[in-house]
């Protein structure tokens, strides 16, 4: 912990614009008497939206004395875009002011190395809390608590109403719409992912049959009108065989709910099938677990393979498998790693699954790997990489596969033919991969963050254009090779300011203070976890791997002059003084670039969570 002197004062706010202010410029002068949260975040990220979540409700509490700024400091080229980013505060609910910030001016002032990152600035104007990550709500609440009596006895402290000012409501049928399943009757049920609920449209994908969801974000099971989502997205239809044992027809991704819910189509029942409600907050293991005593993470599409309801789970970098009969789930592949390896299920990395589709004879399962950029798939019990390279490369280039980019798709829809669809969502187009050729094509442009694909009873192609607020109709004939373009757009790579590191030994170390009133737990075996690896593997000579302990020695190669550092940390704590003390698990993945100069910095910290005295 850091002395009082070592206080710094908080860099002033600067960006392109602002948002939820009513178009005012806000600085920290105007903050001033006010405890300020600033999250660094960027649309694309699930670890940025699970921190929203988590700050909802210290919003609520200290609305008189706590302001949150988001600081959008953006990883894809897409997310530098001012309308996308309006688009996206208000698809996720966003209810505090947010510095639109494309060039990181302010992540850089803030030293920020990961999303998300908050930094906590006290009445007075000091930094006196940073830390990357998300599970931070419980602290953040103990630290608040303790600035408020420090700064109420100082006189420094001023309360009333923040500066945040709402955007007027938009009238639409549907908000922000995530994914859309043909019902056997020809019609089309549809996730309205910012309204909280599902609706059912006739064929032609414009006229409102039904809405299941109040519309308002919960978590309630029962009839239609009276149940509620938030920010529901994925849904698949059980086969009738075991939607007839199970007692509901489609399976329903309650993303921000971080459940599974069952809907009967007859009478638009709901019902909770799989999930405890809480986020994930565990370790990786190959069993098979009560469904609904079971921890998810931001479940985002679901498919029928493998004789199972597969679940893409975005949160954790996973899939995981539902089994409606025995009422279980478990993990399918991926270890929590965010990154792209393929191999043999489990011990594959995933980077953000957003989007599922099973091949017409059932033998593969692809998904669109969102942070990766990737099309990928599953046959044979190992994953495999079509279109893809990484976490930082990206783009609109067609042509063959091993050269192809993608920008952030978030659908695909498996064709009769064999061929793929991709929803690449931030290049607003629909793409077509053909195994048979191993290329790349657009079939559609023009399209605004189309987020699904799919097939009608006829063999049409419906895309769900989500920041459009509607579906769309592919021109017969559009995904044929003829009806097909080739793009040589550009490649872009994500550029944020290296570390320069020296060859040879470095010294890796997480920073980590338990937050107030919290104590490294170790009831259930260590506390802590540190993994490594590097992209390429050969930057590291030395210290790849998982131990237990947050400082390690790596050996950097000479000879890769440039690379990624890929580290994932997490700290478990427990309360200190309480008869029934609850644990909490903070964890965070960051990519780190650097550059390898002789008689750079021997040492590279990474904060977890640091905190000053308030």
């Amino acid at each position: 912990m850091a002395s009082p002197r070592s206080r710094v004062r908080a860099p002033e706010l600067r960006g392109r614009g602002w948002l939820n202010t009513g178009g005012k410029e806000l600085t920290l002068a105007d903050l001033r008497g006010r405890i300020t949260i600033l999250d660094f975040w960027t649309f694309c990220c699930i670890n940025c939206l699970h921190v929203l979540d988590e700050l909802r409700p210290l919003e609520d509490k200290y609305g008189d004395v706590l302001v949150v700024i988001g600081v959008h400091s953006p990883k894809f080229e897409h997310e530098r875009d001012a309308d996308a980013l309006a688009a996206a505060v208000e698809r996720y609910g966003v209810a505090h002011p947010v510095l639109d910030d494309p060039d990181l001016v302010t992540w850089q002032q803030y030293a920020a190395k990961a999303w998300p990152t908050l930094a906590v600035i006290d009445p007075e104007g000091y930094v006196v809390a940073s830390m990357a990550g998300e599970g931070h709500a419980e602290g953040l609440g103990r630290l608040i608590d303790e600035l408020i009596a420090t700064h109420e006895a100082k006189g420094t402290l001023r309360r009333g109403d923040g500066p945040y000012v709402p955007p007027a409501d938009a009238q639409t049928v549907l908000r922000f719409p995530g994914k859309a399943l043909p019902l056997p009757s020809g019609n089309l049920l549809v996730s309205d992912s910012a309204r909280h609920s599902l609706v059912e449209l006739a064929a032609d994908g414009e006229t409102v049959v039904r809405r299941v969801g109040s519309g308002e974000r919960g978590r309630t099971d029962g009839p239609a009108g009276g149940a509620s989502f938030s920010e529901p997205q994925g849904l698949c239809v059980l086969p009738r065989h075991e939607a007839d044992i199970a007692g509901y027809d489609v399976v329903v991704a309650d993303t921000v709910n971080h459940l599974l819910r069952g809907v009967r189509l007859d009478t638009g029942e709901v019902t909770t099938i799989a999930g405890s409600g809480r986020p994930w907050r565990s370790t990786v293991d190959n069993h098979a677990h009560d469904a609904l005593a079971a921890d998810l993470s931001s479940p985002w599409d679901v498919a029928w393979y493998d004789g199972r309801v597969i679940v893409a789970m975005a949160g954790i970098h996973q899939l995981w498998w539902f089994d409606p009969i025995k009422r279980t789930v478990g993990v399918y592949a991926g270890t929590t790693v965010e990154a792209l390896r393929d191999g043999p299920l489990p011990d594959v990395w995933l980077a953000q699954p957003s989007g599922l589709s099973t091949s017409a004879d059932g033998t593969r399962l692809w998904l669109a790997d969102s942070e990766t950029s990737a099309l990928r798939y599953v046959e044979d019990g190992a994953l495999h990489t079509a279109v893809g390279q990484g976490l930082f490369d990206f783009g609109h280039v067609d042509g063959p596969a091993g050269e192809a980019l993608l920008q952030h798709p978030l659908g695909v829809c498996a064709l009769p033919d064999g061929s793929v669809l991709v929803a690449d969502t931030y290049n607003g187009a629909v793409r077509r991969y053909d195994p048979e050729t191993a290329r790349v094509s657009t079939v559609a442009s023009g399209l605004t963050e189309p987020s699904d694909v799919v097939l009608d009873a006829d063999g049409g192609v419906i895309v769900v254009e989500s920041a459009a607020h509607r579906l769309v109709r592919l021109a017969p004939g559009a995904v044929s090779s003829s009806g097909a373009v080739t793009v040589a757009g550009e490649r872009h790579r994500t550029e944020r300011p290296p570390t320069d590191l020296a060859p040879g030994e470095v010294t890796l170390e997480v920073v980590f203070t338990p937050p107030p009133g919290q104590k490294l737990d170790e009831s259930f075996g260590p506390s802590t976890r540190l993994v490594v690896s590097a992209s390429p593997p050969e930057l590291l000579l030395d210290g790849a791997g998982t131990t237990t302990d947050l400082r390690r020695s790596l050996v950097l190669n000479e000879a890769v002059p440039a690379g990624v550092l890929q580290v994932v940390a997490q700290a478990a704590t427990c309360d200190a003084e309480a008869e029934h003390a609850a644990c909490h698990l903070t964890r965070q993945d960051w990519g780190v670039p650097v550059r390898i100069i002789e008689g750079a910095a021997t040492r590279l910290p990474l904060i977890l969570r640091g905190m000053d005295t308030p």
